[in-house]
């Protein structure tokens, strides 16, 4: 696996949305080098988080090394690290590591966009956004990550809402910020917003370990309205302004 030239200056601008016609992401077998660099700091701060919120678990997930953007096609080299190493990156930012992950967009019958605001016992808590979470090693298929595989399997355990009785929008679209890029595609849902967080509603009582309290209907791209990470405005002011127009 040959190393990709990860120049941000050529990448489209910063928090800005921009179509994505290929997501080409490869995982090498073996350490990733900000693991092997940074394995002590990442198990001490691990600690500390675990000491704030025992519910965390260090599980595995695909982070990347480097990535290329060029063309509309955003190809990746990463590797499988612990999810206490990415928290550490996540923390310093540093170089040698960038993080990709997808979402749907999910849009209501009467136009609003479905998003979930993640239970107190996670990394998230609080924050509201689409479902979704980042790739797993069950996302990899002959050495590739699957995108809409991850997303799928992600709505699903979060929500109950099954991607395949969506109606998707052709293409995907994307945004970077800080290191990290989110890959998304946009569903229309057949459901009303109303129908749709009762049934999400159901599904988290039903699940004995839910990841989310509950469902969000957003109706504006006021990005006052709630807990939005960063990377969720520009992307609501984006839909909301394409829808309206």
């Amino acid at each position: 696996m040959t190393q990709l030239e990860s120049n941000r200056s050529q990448w489209p601008a910063e928090g800005t949305i921009f179509p994505v016609s290929e997501i080409h992401i490869e995982v090498a077998p073996g350490p990733h080098p900000f693991h092997l660099a940074e394995v002590e700091r990442a198990r001490a701060s691990w600690q500390r988080e675990i000491a704030a919120n025992p519910h965390l678990f260090d599980g595995r997930m695909v982070l990347q090394r480097s990535i290329r953007i060029a063309d509309g096609r955003i190809v990746a080299r990463a590797h499988i690290v612990p999810y206490s190493t990415f928290l550490w990156w996540r923390k310093t930012r540093a170089p040698g590591a960038c993080h990709i992950f997808g979402m749907p967009m999910l849009l209501s019958s009467d136009g609003a966009v479905i998003a979930i605001r993640m239970g107190s016992h996670t990394a998230n808590a609080g924050r509201v956004y689409s479902p979704g979470g980042s790739l797993e090693p069950e996302d990899i298929i002959d050495g590739r990550c699957d995108v809409a595989r991850n997303i799928a399997r992600e709505v699903k355990e979060e929500t109950g809402i099954a991607l395949s009785e969506a109606s998707a929008e052709p293409g995907w679209h994307a945004i970077h910020m800080d290191g990290t890029i989110v890959v998304f595609r946009v569903f229309r849902l057949a459901a009303k917003a109303d129908d749709i967080i009762a049934q999400v509603a159901a599904h988290v009582a039903a699940d004995p370990h839910p990841e989310i309290d509950e469902a969000v209907a957003i109706r504006s791209p006021d990005p006052a309205a709630h807990n939005y990470p960063a990377f969720i405005p520009p992307i609501l002011e984006w839909l909301f302004a394409r829808d309206s127009g």
